[in-house]
């Protein structure tokens, strides 16, 4: 039977594996005993011969030796008293530390201080006075040898065939020290060593670190990385600032080794997370934006006990959304999706995280005027978020009459459904792509712009929008997109060298919409800060960097030329607006756009009449509505949309305008 046979055999064997595990640690108990007896017996012997300078116990002066053999079995059940009740038996020494070595100083000394108090005080037996510290001494260094032995074999020697895995480490603090120690420890990673430390403290060159040498700073990363043959390179300076963090990661790239980046010690300290958390640097860390600052408490306060509505909930930002609002404990939280699969996982998980929370999950589309109205009907909500939207633009390209139906008029039935039923605040989810659009999903999210900037003047329900660039890691976004193509080993499709993008995460993009939510007055356009623009050619360099790979020799770059309605480059203002600033420098006011509201309304309702027809195409007609606009190449053929109720809108709103000064 082989060895894993045996181990599969106990393992079926649950009490015959208890039963051996317990035999096991007694005769590691015994056998570690008896070791320290043995010691103890021959640093009891090495004191008197070094004392005496003699080799030879028959040499020893006669009335020292035997009243050292006389006393040796209390003397070995002292100490074997003393070392158990400073727990040297019972700990895991693998993990030995500098406090393990403490207990073990303290628990020698101990043993001696009683065996010279029994010898010479209370029995009065004749022993050199110098052997004593003699003998802590040598039996300190035995004691620290049978405990250490196992970190320093873990240390020294690599089991047969098996190839190490050098790794570097950026930073000499405590993360990294902690990192060190358990690399060092772990028989999980027993293959894997640190051979060297970067910092840029230049105090700290050729220093050492848990027996690792500081070799330099960042600048000395790739020759480092070539001199120790580095696989894999661990960033572990949680308090680094974003920008710091950035340049470090973007040196380190260019070393071909995989990247990975420690979380905040602060988390580790406080048990949130452990060592085993260590991930793979994402092209997140590398867009060198700074942490999103919110005011938690102006969050909390908006959104606590307060019956929220997320239309689109099961969608990227939707989901994103309800996550941090069942975070700030509103009364009741509504999501209200189409589909139900993406409905379905965010209930479960939200369920799972906030069992108290009062959640309610319906299925309807912001299309049926009679369900979104029975849904603020029954429930209420005191504050709508709308991310209920077709957002990829190629194919809204392809089926721009789906566009309109779903983005324009769910927006306005939305709306006039929050306005009949006293809704407080509605906060309508936009885009870059809504300034001076050149895609028909650009201009039908300005439309719904335009709506809810109207509908603000109109109703009592204060109406904002929060304009933003592209998220990280949405359904359908670029990242994604590379690294599937990465996987299959390319090429990595890029649609222009020169095409760059505003990126921002989507928890951050969300963050900020609550905050610019909690911030609102009515009327409002908020514009998010999205940081640097980046070029989606670097960002497709970076990615195969990440995964292991050289750009253009291992991974292959294609261009395949703009798409119809794709932009070189997104603006998040159009020339008419300014900016006003806010209480967070990462969210701005765009000035307001006036324009005739009554005939834009009349040609909004000749726009779904002609919609019907499924033939036409409405670009012309969505041109005057918008007229920053752009219609860019020749016009796709349509698809037979979904079959449309044919129903009427439900007229404006008639009662007193409220709010005629406060455009946005």
């Amino acid at each position: 039977m082989t060895l894993d046979q045996r181990k599969e055999w106990l393992r079926s064997n649950p009490r015959l594996l208890r039963t051996a595990t317990r035999a096991v640690r007694v005769l590691r108990i015994v056998l570690m005993m008896a070791w320290d007896a043995a010691m103890l017996s021959l640093s009891g012997f090495l004191a008197l011969c070094l004392r005496f300078d003699i080799w030879k116990a028959s040499e020893l002066p006669q009335l020292y030796w035997n009243n050292f053999v006389t006393f040796l079995p209390w003397y070995i059940l002292i100490a074997l008293g003393v070392l158990s009740l400073f727990r040297m038996y019972n700990s895991l020494w693998q993990f030995v530390s500098m406090r393990e070595a403490a207990s073990a100083g303290i628990a020698c000394f101990l043993i001696e201080a009683i065996h010279w108090i029994l010898t010479i005080e209370v029995l009065g037996i004749q022993i050199p006075r110098s052997c004593y510290p003699i003998t802590f001494m040598i039996f300190f260094l035995f004691t620290g040898v049978s405990r250490f032995s196992y970190r320093i074999m873990r240390a020294f020697l690599q089991p047969p065939g098996q190839k190490t895995r050098n790794i570097m480490v950026i930073g000499a603090g405590e993360a990294a020290n902690m990192l060190i120690r358990e690399i060092t420890a772990s028989r999980e990673l027993a293959d894997s060593r640190v051979v060297c430390i970067i910092d840029d403290d230049t105090t700290k060159k050729n220093r050492y670190m848990c027996g690792v040498r500081i070799v330099g700073t960042r600048h000395a990363i790739e020759q480092a990385a070539k001199q120790y043959d580095v696989d894999e390179i661990i960033f572990a300076v949680p308090s680094a600032s974003s920008a710091d963090r950035t340049a470090i990661l973007n040196i380190c790239k260019n070393t071909g080794c995989q990247l990975k980046t420690l979380p905040g010690v602060y988390q580790i300290v406080q048990g949130k997370i452990s060592m085993s958390d260590v991930r793979k640097v994402d092209i997140e860390d590398l867009l060198g934006r700074d942490p999103v600052d919110i005011n938690v408490e102006s969050v909390m306060s908006y959104v606590r006990d307060k019956v929220i509505l997320v239309t689109g909930g099961g969608g990227s930002i939707g989901s994103e959304l309800c996550r941090q609002i069942a975070s700030h404990k509103p009364r009741q939280l509504v999501i209200f999706d189409i589909y139900e699969n993406n409905a379905y996982d965010i209930q479960n998980e939200l369920r799972h995280d906030y069992p108290e929370l009062n959640l309610v999950t319906l299925i309807g589309s912001v299309r049926d005027t009679r369900r979104i109205d029975s849904v603020m009907a029954q429930y209420h909500p005191e504050i709508v978020y709308h991310a209920a939207a077709h957002k990829h633009v190629p194919l809204m390209e392809d089926s721009p009459n789906e566009a309109i139906k779903n983005n324009v008029f769910g927006t306005l039935k939305t709306a006039q459904a929050a306005d009949r039923h006293g809704v407080k605040r509605f906060v309508l989810i936009s885009t870059d792509k809504a300034v001076n659009p050149t895609n028909v999903m650009g201009a039908t999210k300005r439309l719904c712009e335009m709506i809810v900037q109207a509908y603000n003047n109109r109703s009592n329900t204060e109406f904002v929008a929060v304009r933003f660039g592209n998220v990280l890691g949405s359904n359908g976004s670029v990242i994604p997109l590379f690294k599937k193509q990465i996987e299959n080993g390319g090429p990595v499709l890029v649609t222009h060298p020169d095409i760059i993008r505003y990126f921002m995460t989507i928890p951050e993009a969300v963050s900020l919409v609550l905050q610019a939510g909690a911030l609102a007055n009515g009327g409002e356009i908020f514009v998010l800060d999205m940081g640097k623009p980046v070029k989606i050619l670097d960002l497709a360099n970076n990615l195969i960097r990440l995964s292991g790979y050289t750009p253009g020799e291992d991974i292959k770059i294609q261009f395949t030329g703009l798409r119809k309605g794709e932009k070189l480059y997104e603006e998040l203002l159009m020339d008419e607006e300014g900016l006003r600033a806010t209480e967070n420098r990462l969210i701005h006011i765009g000035c307001p756009i006036r324009f005739d509201e009554e005939p834009f309304f009349a040609k909004l309702e000749h726009l779904r009449e002609v919609m019907a027809e499924d033939s036409t195409d409405v670009r012309p007609l969505i041109q005057e509505l918008v007229p920053t606009y752009k219609v860019t190449g020749d016009s796709a053929a349509q698809t037979p949309p979904a079959e449309e109720s044919g129903e009427k809108l439900p007229p404006l709103p008639t009662h007193t305008p409220t709010k005629l000064d406060v455009l946005g």
